[in-house]
């Protein structure tokens, strides 16, 4: 379920998750620490543990099983962050749910709206599906500041859905369907950016 054609748009591009991103991965998980924690899943009475070798053989195993997809954000060919699909679905609900993060160095460049939009290109245009979500904590102000550029659509808030930061935290609903999408994300995000 690899993507077959690079993704990219300038200087932003997505590619799978591989091996060979093991050592920057670690780095940036790592040295951005308290810029990620407050936003990233944990396990209750688990303490969270920086794996990015534990991470990416995860996402690994869920494309295979053709589940979910782990890309890296590139930026000017240099690895800035993480885009997940998961829970993809075909069939009669034909849908995913897209999360990510980026290094706080990266953080404000318009790298992250770019790199959501060629997901949901992706996504949509070759794997054909109807639906995708994003869920955001309403705390997280750059993260909603993603799915407004975008015009995503509010769909409402999941109470308690994901255990974040040491406890149950409430999420936004962003969704698009492919009636919606009409042309490119690429496109879409480019005419918000010249409003």
């Amino acid at each position: 379920m690899n993507p077959i054609r690079p993704i990219a748009h300038g200087f932003v591009a997505l590619r799978p998750v591989g091996r060979r991103d093991y050592w920057r991965l670690q780095y940036l998980l790592t040295e951005d620490r308290d810029w990620l924690e407050p936003w990233e899943a944990t396990t209750p009475g688990l303490r969270t543990v920086v794996n990015a070798g534990w991470m990416i053989s995860s996402l690994k195993s869920q494309a295979r099983r053709g589940t979910g997809l782990g890309f890296v954000i590139l930026y000017e060919n240099v690895v800035v962050g993480q885009l997940n699909v998961a829970n993809i679905q075909h069939g009669s609900v034909s849908s995913a749910t897209i999360g990510y993060w980026i290094s706080r160095a990266a953080a404000g460049k318009n790298i992250t709206p770019t790199a959501v939009a060629l997901a949901i290109d992706y996504l949509m245009d070759d794997l054909g599906l109807h639906r995708i979500e994003i869920d955001i904590r309403p705390e997280n102000l750059p993260s909603l500041r993603v799915v407004e550029k975008l015009s995503l659509r509010l769909e409402g808030i999941k109470e308690r859905f994901i255990h974040i930061d040491g406890a149950w935290r409430d999420h936004k609903v962003f969704a698009i369907t492919a009636e919606e999408k009409n042309g490119s994300m690429i496109d879409r995000l480019a005419n918000t950016r010249s409003q």
